[in-house]
């Protein structure tokens, strides 16, 4: 059998720490350890019930008293004993107020549904309405989720009187100790259904499928979820409903990436356009748009179209659409625009003159 640990030890204090500062002690390892932020971490469950037995015995004044006299329980002294996961979890319950391990006799609200909904690159911008099916558990119709078939009832849980919990009083050389569990007979519910439900079969609830028109939010993003009240699961036991959450895969586009609320296009320039300037359409997020190239223009230059891009999901105001520009040098040249091309500058093996990188024009759109 495995020693216990001193109490002080175990909450990391000394053996003259006030009242506070074993709460607070408690506080921080309690929270540490919980099993909801440790799922199935033995090591950390057994840590919570030692901080719980260690702060239910230095947390009292007079259970303390005894164990600063005594000891545990290990020199012909009955053990604290049955200081169990549930007890654990009631004292963590009653010191923050949580009361998760209480009776499941009531209605309960139903579980959130999370969904992933596919949509086209311009539903994202412009939102849509999208028609979707989804599956989930509902209120039976024959039994309107009481479980019990209909004409009849749930009955009342004899052993435990309908609470879902039964207590254990354990004696200790600290004093009593009680254990709350839930009930092995109705397993938490405080109540039985002796002629279960036949469509059903006594759980309240089946599977179903739901078809929902859904209205998606212009310039929704696929870090954005929308939240459809009311349309998540049912509730046990007549409870309400939980929550449906949508979250969006967005096709890409062919031609336009998305920044925030700004959309940047590529636009290929040819050498000549580039040179002498031009106006050229380029393709948008719904339609086509002119955009003036200046003569001059280097490549990387940033040519904004204004209230072009995509809308803020709260405000709806637009971003903008950037067109970078993408000089397109031939590869191959005839022999008549090879000349044309040495007729307008020599070789002479010097650099040419440094313009404005793509950074700089992009940084210069962005501010306007």
């Amino acid at each position: 059998m495995a020693v216990k640990r001193d109490y002080y030890e175990v909450l990391g204090v000394s053996r003259d720490a006030s009242p506070e500062e074993l709460k607070k002690a408690y506080r921080r390892l309690a929270m540490q350890y919980h099993p909801d932020r440790n799922p199935n971490d033995k090591q950390a469950e057994e840590r919570f019930k030692e901080v719980g037995e260690a702060y239910a015995v230095l947390g009292d004044a007079q259970k303390r008293q005894r164990y600063d006299a005594f000891g545990h329980a290990g020199d012909g002294m009955p053990d604290l004993g049955g200081f169990s996961f549930e007890s654990a979890f009631d004292l963590f319950d009653m010191f923050f107020g949580g009361g998760r391990r209480r009776a499941r006799t009531g209605p309960q609200r139903g579980s959130d549904l999370r969904m992933n909904v596919e949509i086209t690159f311009k539903e994202a911008v412009f939102g849509a309405t999208r028609t979707i099916e989804v599956p989930r558990a509902e209120t039976c119709p024959d039994c309107s989720g009481s479980g019990a078939a209909p004409g009849t009832s749930p009955e009342q849980c004899p052993q435990c009187g309908g609470s879902g919990q039964v207590r254990r009083s354990v004696n200790s050389v600290f004093g009593q100790v009680v254990n709350v569990t839930a009930c092995p007979r109705c397993r938490g519910e405080g109540r039985i259904v002796s002629d279960p439900c036949p469509r059903c079969r006594g759980h309240g609830r089946v599977e179903s499928r739901k078809t929902l028109e859904v209205q998606i939010p212009a310039g929704v993003d696929e870090d954005v979820q929308v939240r459809v009240a009311g349309e998540g699961e049912a509730g046990p036991r007549g409870g309400p409903p939980g929550d449906l959450y949508l979250a969006f895969r967005i096709q890409p586009h062919p031609t336009l990436v998305r920044r925030g609320q700004d959309l940047i296009y590529e636009l290929p320039v040819s050498v000549p356009q580039a040179v002498l300037g031009d106006r050229i359409t380029v393709p948008t997020v719904d339609s086509e748009a002119q955009v003036d190239v200046p003569a001059g223009t280097q490549d990387g230059r940033v040519l904004k179209l204004n209230g072009m891009g995509v809308p803020h999901i709260r405000s709806g105001r637009r971003g903008d659409q950037l067109c970078v520009v993408r000089v397109v040098i031939p590869a191959h040249l005839t022999g008549e625009h090879r000349k044309l091309y040495e007729q307008l500058g020599s070789r002479d093996g010097r650099p040419a003159d440094v313009r404005k990188g793509f950074f700089d024009h992009l940084r210069d759109a962005l501010r306007g």
